[in-house]
């Protein structure tokens, strides 16, 4: 790469980024709150990257809730020191917060509106009594509904989204649903991982889930708890380069994943 340019030069860069959303009220900035967006605002700042959030025009592809993670979320700001960006980042940022790879984006890219794509996964804490049901069910939502019914509709936005690819999935250790569009609407994914659980233990009939696709309803589904709900994977049309995590940072990972492991296993013994 390059040496930076002179200071009056500001050059776009994207980042695919992930994060433990556990410790975090969410992605999206918020004033006196931990947020991602303001972690890695502060981290920006740290290392001489940018001047503020609004001159750098820094913004995430998309909103996570509180304790929702992400394997990849993208993370665009323009910056006269490109270079220096990609070397310090990922030592600046907490270790609940990685970058995996990096590029050059055109002088208007912004992540939330030029995106191709968004994949969720929802990971089930215990296996549905009646997977088979929940997987005929699943293909109800393909193509184009009113999810009114299932998301917190904000002012203003449309509840007419269309879902391109879901499925249920096992590996052998557990179940998870994976869910593809190009936008969804907030809770949309928990709500509809929550739905398709209540048709795996009878809670529901597929008639009436076919009805509240309709977008007509009294009570509208509950979200799914947001601790098994992964942003998965954001597709664009940008070449990526792969950035390597600083020995730190992964050790730091390593330890979380071993700590959260034996807290696992601890309640499971508490309860045997």
């Amino acid at each position: 790469m390059a040496e930076d340019p002179g200071t009056n030069t500001q050059v776009r860069l994207a980042f695919q980024i992930g994060y433990i959303g556990t410790s975090f009220s969410g992605s999206q900035f918020q004033p006196d709150k931990r947020t991602v967006e303001g972690e890695i605002e502060a981290a920006c700042l740290r290392a001489g990257l940018i001047t503020s959030r609004k001159d750098s025009r820094l913004a995430l592809s998309g909103r996570t809730d509180r304790g929702v993670h992400a394997r990849c979320q993208i993370l665009a700001f323009s910056t006269t020191k490109p270079d220096l960006a990609v070397r310090a980042i990922n030592g600046q940022l907490p270790p609940d917060i990685w970058v995996n790879s990096w590029s050059y984006t055109p002088p208007g890219f912004y992540p939330r509106y030029d995106v191709l794509s968004r994949t969720y996964r929802f990971y089930y804490s215990q296996i549905p009594p009646d997977i088979e049901a929940m997987k005929e069910a699943a293909s109800l939502f393909l193509g184009t509904h009113d999810f009114t019914c299932f998301a917190r509709i904000e002012p203003g936005k449309n509840p007419v989204k269309s879902i391109d690819k879901i499925e249920i999935q096992y590996d052998g250790t557990g179940y998870w649903l994976e869910i593809t569009a190009n936008s969804f609407l907030w809770h949309m994914v928990r709500c509809i991982a929550s739905a398709l659980l209540s048709i795996g233990d009878k809670s529901m009939t597929v008639r009436e889930l076919s009805r509240l696709l309709e977008g007509s309803c009294t009570n509208k589904i509950n979200p799914a708890p947001p601790d098994g709900l992964v942003l998965w994977e954001v597709k664009t049309s940008l070449s990526w380069q792969n950035m390597t995590l600083p020995g730190l940072k992964t050790r730091k990972l390593k330890e979380r994943t071993e700590y959260h492991l034996l807290i696992g296993k601890v309640y499971t013994l508490l309860m045997s």
